[in-house]
């Protein structure tokens, strides 16, 4: 089987570096800017140019007003818009027409119950990215990347029309079971190939592709 992999929240040239040199398909630069991953138009730019052709270049944002895309566009070059907040189809069909980029709608995921809000989303996005929901208790949570998974088996045998990802709390050593229980065909890895919250670690990018690759 082969595995695609999403290295999500990169902030530095050497751990881009180390993503495309490992085999990363997607790499992910970060709009939102309460994360830790937050990237001004000019890193996220200089990121950007350091990526091959045949790497998806992909930029996350909350609940972006047109203006931000906009904004984001003009400077940075972006093959595909992950939206991780609250937008509904509507809007995810609104965005694709208007700046004509693959969606990948972020899905928050603690039980069976939430798999409907997924099938609601799945016509509107071009892929589906399965995350943890963070428990109510959670303060100071993120729409992603809080190291937290979910029960992989809630996903386990579901068929969808749209490719997907999963994502939450993956790590090396995790990883070979997470695609054995979810039948996942594609992941995304944040916070698990970092070193402290935001910075991402070239050795455990290495070895999270590695692993991948693997499997």
């Amino acid at each position: 089987m082969t595995l695609t992999v999403k290295i999500c929240g990169i902030t530095g040239a050497a751990a881009m570096d180390a993503a495309v040199e490992g085999g990363a398909r997607y790499v992910g630069l970060m709009f939102y800017p309460p994360s830790p991953r937050f990237l001004s138009l000019d890193a996220a730019a200089g990121l950007a140019a350091r990526v091959p052709a045949g790497i998806t270049r992909v930029g996350v944002f909350v609940d972006p007003v047109d203006a931000l895309l906009v904004e984001t566009l003009a400077r940075v070059p972006l093959d595909a818009l992950q939206l991780h907040g609250g937008e509904t189809p509507r809007r995810l069909a609104e965005i694709r027409a208007r700046f004509s980029l693959p969606i990948i709608k972020a899905v928050k995921i603690a039980g069976p119950e939430d798999l409907a809000h997924a099938r609601a989303h799945e016509a509107a996005a071009d892929i589906l990215l399965f995350d943890a929901k963070p428990p109510a208790e959670m303060t100071h949570a993120l729409p992603g990347g809080n190291a937290l998974s979910f029960d992989w088996r809630i996903i386990a045998g579901e068929s969808w029309s749209r490719p997907w990802m999963l994502s939450g709390g993956l790590d090396a050593g995790n990883l070979a079971e997470a695609v054995a229980i979810s039948g996942a065909r594609m992941v995304d890895v944040s916070s698990g190939v970092e070193s402290t919250a935001g910075v991402k670690d070239p050795a455990l990018i290495r070895a999270f592709l590695a692993r991948a690759a693997a499997i």
